[in-house]
């Protein structure tokens, strides 16, 4: 398509995409502008639009960003000789959008800065890009607003992973800016006599700050841009830019590589007192919300990067504590929230037992630690009383909506960790004293009238919950007084809710008080169970919590807790109480029966299933074909409940009578809804548990259970039978006079799974299967690998995991490389001898397309976030096999074209192998090989090039975008 007709063709796709009225029409257009921004074409055609003067705005900004791609992405497309063209057409329309759109005006500066990045600095004449535009800038000063937007975007740019350079490159032109540093700052300078342009003049400088530390702090402190933002923050409003301009000065002053702290005193001795002075403006009614929140932010920035000076507990440092007391006060919590950064960094430095301060100063001694806690435990005083109010319910609660609801409960759990940092410096029974100073208060003024303000005395509760891990389990003054008020309090059931939550919390502090306290806490919680849904869920997880860890205490009234839990269990009570929640109760019962003595146990297990076998046989009884219409969750809940029994019931011999007894039922049920993905999954979670508890005890019903899974998978595929699999073969692996069965069992699941996952869209299909079958495999190697690696199956295990390495589910993906590693990691050691010889000539005659796959999956086939992984078995490979896997990964590093990837990029990876080979810490050999990761995925083209290249002919994997 001739260029004329092509750039027609664009402006109506655009004028599609945007005005038509036919969704299918424009969906034809976005996928066809799409395709053609990856076309060579598009070089010319956005060029052309973005210089016609006819060109409307939507096409501006689509040819703007176009060219801002393909500069960033595409660049090697070019030949060499098209850089000066290219950058004098970018130079022209830098000209013309001086006062042009702001958007597209930005996006030609960001093709600049990448193509800056591309070439080398000699490309722009001697002194580099900073030198070319501060030679521009004194030239065409009317054209000064492109260039302050360039000067804005070079040094965010500087380290940009959306330009595809190798990384070599992109290190180079960072030190190329920040050794042009000064120059920058000068052209800044400059330009402060545009007192219009004052706020992108501050930004441009933000920016530079933001990249380098290299300016003495003595240089800065006098700058005439420092001063500058320093003057704005005195403006009626404050300026935006300057607050981003201080808060890198403060950064920078607080940076590891600037020098330290003491280094930087000539410029912190500048700002800190130009903050301090902002401290009244804080409660300044008159001021604007966002400029609050601005000087809040400094004053944040000051706490955060100063802590180590500030722990100190100088006079100076003070002033600083006071002033973020302030902003911690704020009613907003967003403005608020910014200190909660500071009061935790302050808490570690305040507590820790190891050095962290200045690196200079000797570690402070056990006194000057003391004398720091006590300067610094009025502030935190304050700030429990201060955060507190930020917790309440608010009165309209009901009415928010779900995001705002999420909002406020992340507000209060941002909260709790305040009040924890807060007891780890005051203690947790001081904490707890002002709390329950403040509980005391609210319920004294809160009848038991529904209608009463209950929201003071719930925060005051909500505090005592988050402190709870802080409180001694022997405190006896205030705690007694809390768990007394309880029963008065108002039946509301947010109030409630947290009441509960907060028994939880101190289970183990129940478990170490008086033991009359229990039964009131017990109606306590059941009275939460009648009010609400949200406060019968949090008293079931109480009741988990206290049962776990009071469950010596409550054998004694196991009568009364089991009639609660049948009520609950059954429906027949007026409790409130979801199904899943309901799930906690039975564990709760089951910890306590699992207390008593074997005899006890096994009465108490039966009264335990009896609610819950008895719908479950019900459904059996009513014969096959309505079995199978009964829905999934109705079987589930009740086969759930057996589970968190036969997993806390601790007493093997009355479990595995159980099972035995309930087999027959089990089984009706298996043979039945072998279909039924989610009641297989369910009940295979029972009989993992029921095999977990009583291991050999089981007798033949380990052994049917066994054949009926094995049965089923091959009819239904079921991959919860895999994992129930693991859980027997972790049990029984070592067991001698299992050996046979486990082999037939091994054998039958795993040649079954191998032609199931014949190819790599059988794995994207299934990938569960895929997941539980590595899973397996790896547990097979680390508890009976006499059976799994000379069983015939090993080897096509091996070819099945090499075709699933490049799947692209997480999960899946990182089983079959977990599996891949633990069969190296067996032939490397020492007790591997009598297997290593069978692991090594599988390997040996696969090696070659092992490591190539694996290479492949380092550089483009696997996502980016998968490189660590690949890695460890690449190195795991290389220490099994040492220099013939450099042989193998030597193969297929010169596959790869040097369009792609250099010799020297090649040999430092290859390098790389050779010190894996001999021992090296895998973490010092790590850069190359994630370097090499980098270089083959800088842009699709490359991509694509380096995975036809690796692609073995005889497996297949898809490309991916990192």
């Amino acid at each position: 398509m001739a260029c004329p007709e092509l750039q027609n063709t664009v402006k109506a796709a655009l004028n599609a995409l945007y005005h038509h009225p036919d969704d299918s029409v424009r969906m034809q257009a976005d996928r066809w502008l799409q395709d053609f921004q990856r076309t060579l074409d598009a070089w010319q055609v956005s060029d052309n639009l973005l210089h016609d003067s006819s060109s409307n705005l939507e096409t501006l900004i689509f040819c703007s960003q176009t060219l801002r791609s393909k500069v960033q992405r595409d660049f090697e497309e070019l030949p060499s000789e098209a850089f000066c063209p290219l950058r004098d057409s970018l130079y022209a329309l830098l000209k013309k959008l001086a006062n042009g759109p702001a958007k597209v005006r930005t996006q030609i500066c960001l093709a600049v800065a990448a193509l800056a990045v591309h070439v080398s600095a000699e490309d722009w004449g001697g002194g580099g890009i900073l030198s070319w535009l501060g030679e521009e800038m004194n030239s065409h000063p009317e054209w000064i607003l492109s260039f302050l937007e360039l000067l804005t975007v070079l040094p965010q740019e500087a380290m940009s992973y959306r330009i595809a350079v190798r990384p070599e490159r992109r290190r180079q032109f960072e030190k190329e800016l920040i050794s042009s540093m000064e120059i920058a700052l000068s052209l800044l300078t400059v330009c402060l006599s545009l007192n219009e342009l004052k706020e992108q003049i501050l930004e441009a400088f933000a920016s530079w700050l933001r990249l380098g530390h290299g300016i003495p702090a003595l240089t800065l402190a006098s700058h005439p841009l420092v001063h500058a933002a320093l003057s704005e923050l005195n403006s009626e409003q404050i300026s935006e830019a300057a607050v981003n301009v201080v808060s890198e000065l403060i950064h920078y002053t607080a940076a590891g590589r600037s020098g330290g702290l003491s280094a930087q005193m000539p410029l912190i001795q500048v700002l800190v007192p130009r903050v301090m002075s902002l401290k009244n403006q804080l409660k300044d009614s008159s001021k604007d919300e966002e400029d609050v929140k601005a000087i809040a932010r400094l004053f944040s920035d000051m706490g955060d990067s100063y802590v180590e000076l500030i722990a100190a507990g100088s006079e100076e440092s003070m002033m600083i504590v006071h002033a973020l007391l302030e902003v911690a006060s704020h009613p907003e919590f967003d403005i608020a929230s910014m200190t909660f950064y500071f009061w935790h960094s302050l808490q570690v430095n305040l507590t820790r037992r190891e050095s962290h301060s200045l690196p200079e100063s000797n570690p402070p001694s056990d006194a000057e630690k003391n004398r720091r806690l006590h300067i610094f435990r009025p502030a935190y005083e304050l700030l429990v009383s201060l955060v507190c109010f930020q917790v309440q319910y608010p009165p309209n609660y009901q009415e928010l909506s779900k995001e705002d609801r999420n909002d406020f409960d992340k507000t209060r759990l941002a909260i709790g960790e305040v009040l924890m940092d807060a007891a780890a410096v005051l203690g947790g029974d001081v904490t707890l004293r002002i709390l329950f100073m403040k509980l005391v208060q609210a319920v004294g003024s809160c009848s038991s009238d529904e209608s009463c303000q209950w929201q003071p005395a719930e925060a005051s509760l909500y505090g005592i919950q988050a402190i709870a891990s802080s409180v001694s389990v022997f405190e006896a003054e205030l705690m007694p007084q809390v768990m007394a008020l309880f029963p008065k309090l108002p039946r509301q059931p947010q109030l409630l809710q947290t009441a509960c939550l907060t028994i939880g919390a101190y289970s183990k502090w129940l478990n170490a008080a008086q033991p009359e306290l229990l039964s009131s806490i017990i109606e306590t919680l059941t009275i939460g169970m009648s009010i609400s849904e949200d406060s019968a869920a949090s008293a079931s997880l109480a009741f988990r919590h206290v049962c776990h860890d009071c469950s010596g205490k409550l054998c004694g009234s196991l009568d009364g807790l089991l009639h609660i839990y049948r009520l609950a269990v059954t429906g027949e009570g007026s409790y409130k109480l979801a199904e899943e929640d309901s799930l906690h109760l039975v564990e709760a019962l089951s910890v306590v029966v699992a207390k008593l003595s074997p005899d006890q146990a096994k009465k108490a297990l039966e009264i335990l299933c009896l609610p819950v076998v008895n719908p479950l046989q019900d459904y059996v009884n009513l014969g096959s074909g309505p079995l199978q219409q009964v829905p999934a969750r109705q079987l589930m809940i009740h086969i759930d409940r057996l589970a968190n029994i036969f997993g806390h019931v601790n007493h093997p011999e009355a479990v595995a009578d159980a099972v035995q007894r309930l087999w027959p039922m089990f089984k009706a049920i298996f043979d039945h809804r072998g279909w039924d993905m989610r009641t297989m999954e369910s009940l295979c979670r029972a009989c993992k548990y029921a095999v977990k508890t009583s291991g050999n005890l089981m007798g033949n019903t380990i052994g049917s259970m066994l054949e009926e899974i094995q049965g089923l998978y091959q009819l239904h595929h079921q991959p919860c039978f895999l994992y129930l699999s693991s859980e027997v073969i972790k049990k029984f692996g070592s067991d001698p006079s299992c050996a046979s069965y486990l082999g037939s069992l091994i054998e039958a699941l795993f040649s079954h799974t191998t032609h199931i996952l014949r190819t790599i869209q059988d794995f994207t299909a299934r990938p569960d299967i895929a997941d539980d079958c590595f899973l397996l495999a790896s547990r097979c190697i680390r508890y009976c690998p006499h059976i799994f690696i000379p069983s015939s199956i090993f080897p096509s295990l091996i070819d099945c995991a090499m075709i699933g390495i490049t799947v692209q589910h997480r999960e899946a993906c990182k089983s079959i490389l977990a599996f891949l590693s633990d069969v190296l990691l067996l032939a490397n050691s020492k007790g591997g001898g009598p297997h290593g010889s069978i692991i090594d000539s599988v390997i040996f005659s696969r090696g070659s397309s092992l490591t190539r796959i694996l290479i492949a999956s380092l550089t483009g086939a696997l996502p980016s976030s998968r490189v660590q992984e690949v890695t460890d078995v690449l190195i795991s490979l290389t220490r099994s096999y040492g220099m013939k896997v450099l042989e193998w990964a030597k193969g297929s590093i010169s596959l790869l074209p040097s369009t792609a990837v250099t010799e020297i990029e090649g040999s430092r990876f290859l390098n790389a192998l050779v010190e894996a080979a001999s021992g090296a810490d895998p973490y010092t050999i790590m850069a190359p090989i994630e370097e090499l990761s980098d270089v083959c995925r800088r842009n699709r083209t490359v991509q694509e090039i380096v995975q036809g290249a690796l692609r073995p002919h005889d497996l297949n994997y898809a490309v991916v975008s990192s």
